[in-house]
């Protein structure tokens, strides 16, 4: 059985920044595709960013490009997403996900079969 555990979420202040972390376990890290995508209310969830361990390849939204980083531990099994300079705007539900990606799908929802329960994080004064 596959199973995604988020943590990190938090209430924070503009500008600070954060760390989710997402446990795998019953997928290898190196073996699959793996995301970080976020849901505020009302709007549509959106990929915020995502990593292909064989190969490397990284993609993100423009959005969050050059403040957020997302990286993988192979012996921890876990992911991670480093998020900087954090904006009201990033408030939301982030869920990691996982599935067999290619390069043209990683940045599709359809992509990823597992998902994880999700970590709030809010940004406020």
């Amino acid at each position: 059985q596959v199973n995604l555990v988020e943590s990190g979420g938090s209430l924070v202040r503009p500008g600070d920044s954060l760390r989710l972390s997402c446990a795998a376990s019953g997928r290898t890290f190196r073996n699959y595709g793996w995301a970080w995508f976020r849901q505020s209310p009302g709007k549509e969830r959106e990929l915020v960013a995502a990593i292909k361990p064989s190969g490397g390849s990284t993609r993100y939204a423009d959005s969050v490009k050059g403040r957020f980083t997302i990286s993988g531990d192979n012996a921890k099994n876990t992911v991670y997403l480093q998020m900087g300079g954090l904006k009201p705007e990033d408030t939301a539900v982030y869920y990691c996900a996982s599935g067999r990606t290619i390069s043209s799908t990683m940045t599709s929802e359809s992509a990823y079969d597992i998902w994880g329960q999700g970590t709030q994080v809010t940004v406020s004064s």
